[in-house]
């Protein structure tokens, strides 16, 4: 068995391998030609990779996007991001050690984040259906110039399909149809698409059905944690009896991990000229409960601590307009303007181990959006100019009702229980400018204003100190940065951004249990958090192979972490009947985060790839008094694969990855999550996949994967749930 503590050793070396094979390789070719030009939208505007200093992950293989369980597992997949997960239903993504709250989501040039995003885990990212997704950017580092507040470790952007028009004034119909069956999870998944287009016109419907069942994780556990992860009972409540159930016979079960999730997308675009564009766009996703699965694998004195732990339905419904125009008279040859509306909906439901008393917190969020973005070009570069504002309001209500006497009564809300909002506005500019034929200038600056606003009307619960938490911060932040772009496919970057993020209404106004005896309270002091980062990029990339290197080093300013706080002078409260150590979260001194990328890719032979990453972080912080662990940061990770591609068959096996997380480089008073890993921490596993897609005609698609074929048990980093254990997937797509 390959021995877990040297698996970034062998992927560094492997990675390292491949670049140097690659060019013993070259010199025994007579030309090398340099891949086409890749083209992202980090900034917006369609752009050269090769004219972009920061780092850009992008994730455009098909196969890998449509073949995962949700939009969170194709991060995963990749190799790219390390994502965090609490449930079946849900996924976090980590970049560079950042996550939650400072990571920001965006889908089709919409912010995700709302004013409640917390800075524990989300699911926020499965909202977005991943069998209407076209591809995936993951911007690396500090982007708050171009994405403003909560884009401290970086952005995900998600871009789902656009219609397509036809060539001809006649009307053309087109579309998918896609069944998809995993038994690791009873995974059942229908999606269809249709595509109906004029010249002008173009109509384009999405709609998937999905249902998992409980999730079987691996039965092949490490020798020194032979119990590790083992579902030993479940609760179910009979004729208003909870009763703890023994699950022995069936350990690697995870009962109640099930649910269901229903999402639509439809976009109508409109193109009256060649230069002018309108596109509508609606998204609707909507889930059934979703357990908290951690929470309900929790005991204390023998028995278990919650009867029932989940979130309600999880609802996320998007209405957007983007108008774009090309060739524009003036300074300004493109424009593109964005607008949205969103509707949010969460809850937490609750209900301890043979208690009456079932608690209930519910959050809706509206937000209103929009983004103006001017592109101005020239024969030396482009000015980009762009304005944003978004305006969320929070609604928290809460309650608890006796579900033997159906009696409601009071409760502290989640949040703030009155008039409740955040404001973000900002001004931006952006320069992209060509010095020469090899170098390329990216400089930039942004001003971001954020105000909140958050009144507290019923304080007699938690005998609040103030009836109201206000801010209105303000602030710059900026990129400078060079490329050097050789005629053979060298590019050398060096780069130097900031990021800023505001205190939200999750940070300022939560009352929350993260887990039983710890309780965090609201803390209307805090001050905005700020990240100053320097990174250098070396790369090359030709058609035979590709190998790149990236190391970054950030500074984290006034960072919000938990820690220990009083309230009304008190260390310990109760709450929810558990005398309980008082939290809150603070603006500790100072925090680093540093750490490398390495990948690599080469052509074996026709159609066949060798390509590998690898990622390793570390992150510490000082409270003026001594240094610690920073909460988030995941162990190394990455993927190596090798995989062949042609018309008819596509096939790779390939391998993921996580190095240990030893226990002492867990952050203890924070978001690591150790009670959910072994009393040493969470060990490294690497798992061994197979994935196959045979097409046989243009419109027939069959898709065979196997996933962890060892049937391994191992859990990703500050997870409260087991990965799937070895798990048949069989997919069918046919196109019409």
């Amino acid at each position: 068995m390959f021995h877990n503590n040297k698996i970034g050793l062998f992927t560094l070396l492997l990675i390292t391998s491949i670049s140097i094979n690659a060019q013993v390789v070259l010199k025994k070719m007579d030309s090398v030609k340099t891949l086409s030009e890749v083209v992202v939208y980090a900034n917006k505007f369609p752009t050269a990779s090769k004219n972009i200093i920061q780092t850009i992950g992008l994730i455009t293989d098909k196969t890998l996007i449509q073949q995962q369980a949700t939009t969170a597992d194709i991060l995963t997949a990749s190799g790219q991001v390390f994502v965090q997960k609490s449930q079946l239903g849900g996924g976090s993504p980590i970049i560079r050690g950042f996550e939650a709250s400072r990571v920001l989501l965006m889908v089709d040039g919409v912010r995700m984040n709302s004013a409640i995003f917390r800075a524990g885990h989300l699911q926020n990212i499965i909202t977005v259906d991943n069998m209407i997704l076209d591809r995936v950017e993951i911007n690396y580092g500090p982007s708050s110039t171009m994405y403003g507040s909560d884009a401290l470790g970086g952005v995900v952007n998600l871009f789902t399909k656009n219609p397509t028009l036809n060539t001809s004034t006649a009307w053309k119909t087109s579309g998918n149809a896609v069944l998809r069956y995993a038994n690791g999870q009873n995974e059942n998944r229908q999606h269809i698409d249709v595509n109906i287009a004029n010249n002008k016109w173009a109509y384009l419907t999405s709609f998937t059905s999905s249902s998992f069942g409980d999730l079987r994780q691996g039965n092949n556990r490490l020798a020194a944690y032979p119990d590790f992860g083992k579902r030993l009972f479940y609760v179910t409540n009979t004729n208003g009896i909870d009763i703890a159930n023994d699950n022995s016979a069936n350990v690697n079960i995870q009962k109640t991990t099930s649910y269901t999730q229903t999402d639509l997308l439809q976009k109508i675009m409109y193109k009256p000229t060649a230069n002018t564009e309108h596109l509508l766009n609606i998204q609707l996703s909507n889930s059934s409960d979703i357990n908290r699965y951690d929470r309900l694998t929790e005991t204390s004195k023998g028995l278990p601590v919650y009867s029932e732990w989940y979130y309600g339905p999880q609802i996320r419904n998007m209405l957007g307009y983007k108008y774009s125009a090309s060739a524009l008279k003036g300074y300004f040859q493109e424009l593109t303007v964005n607008t949205s509306y969103q509707h949010l909906e969460e809850s937490r439901i609750s209900r301890k181990f043979k208690s009456t008393n079932k608690d209930y917190r519910v959050e809706n969020v509206d937000i209103l959006g929009v983004n103006a973005d001017l592109l101005h070009k020239q024969t030396n570069g482009n000015i980009h100019f762009g304005l944003e504002s978004y305006y969320d309001i929070v609604k928290s209500t809460a309650y608890r009702n006796n579900i033997s006497t159906s009696v409601r009564s009071a409760i502290t809300t989640r949040y703030s229980d009155g008039p409740t909002n955040m404001a973000y506005q900002a001004l931006y500019l952006q320069q992209t400018k060509y010095l020469n034929d090899h170098w390329v200038l990216n400089d930039g600056i942004r001003l971001n204003m954020v105000q909140l606003n958050a009144q507290f009307k019923d304080t007699s619960l938690m005998h609040f100190p103030f009836t109201e938490a206000k801010q209105s911060n303000a602030a710059f932040t900026g990129n400078l940065g060079l490329a050097y772009n050789a005629e053979n496919g060298y590019k050398l970057a060096f780069g130097l951004s900031s990021g800023f993020r505001a205190p939200n209404i999750d940070d300022l106004t939560k009352v929350f249990d993260t887990k039983t005896g710890y309780v965090v309270v609201p803390n209307k002091d805090l001050k905005p958090e700020y990240t100053y980062n320097a990174e250098v990029n070396l790369s090359k990339s030709t058609t035979a192979f590709s190998w790149g290197a990236s190391l970054f080093y950030t500074w984290f300013k006034n960072a919000l972490v938990a820690d220990k706080f009083t309230w009304n002078g008190q260390s310990k409260i109760i709450y929810q009947g558990v005398l309980s150590d008082v939290y809150a979260t603070q603006n500790k001194a100072k925090a680093i985060v540093y750490g490398f990328n390495v990948n690599g890719r080469i052509r074996i032979m026709e159609n066949t790839d060798i390509a590998g990453t690898y990622t390793y972080t570390k992150g510490t912080y000082n409270d003026g008094v001594k240094e610690m662990p920073l909460d988030h940061i995941p162990p190394s990770y990455g993927r190596i694969g090798i995989k062949h591609t042609n018309d008819i068959w596509n096939a790779e096996v390939f391998s993921v990855f996580n190095g240990w997380k030893h226990i002492e480089d867990y952050n203890l008073n924070g978001e690591d999550n150790e009670i959910y890993a072994t009393k040493d921490g969470m060990p490294g596993w690497m798992t061994l996949n197979f994935a196959s897609y045979y097409t046989p005609t243009k419109k027939l698609s069959v898709g065979f994967q196997i996933e962890n074929i060892a049937d391994l048990n191992y859990r990703y980093f500050a997870s409260g749930i087991s990965a799937v254990g070895r798990n048949y997937i069989l997919s069918c797509r046919y196109s019409f």
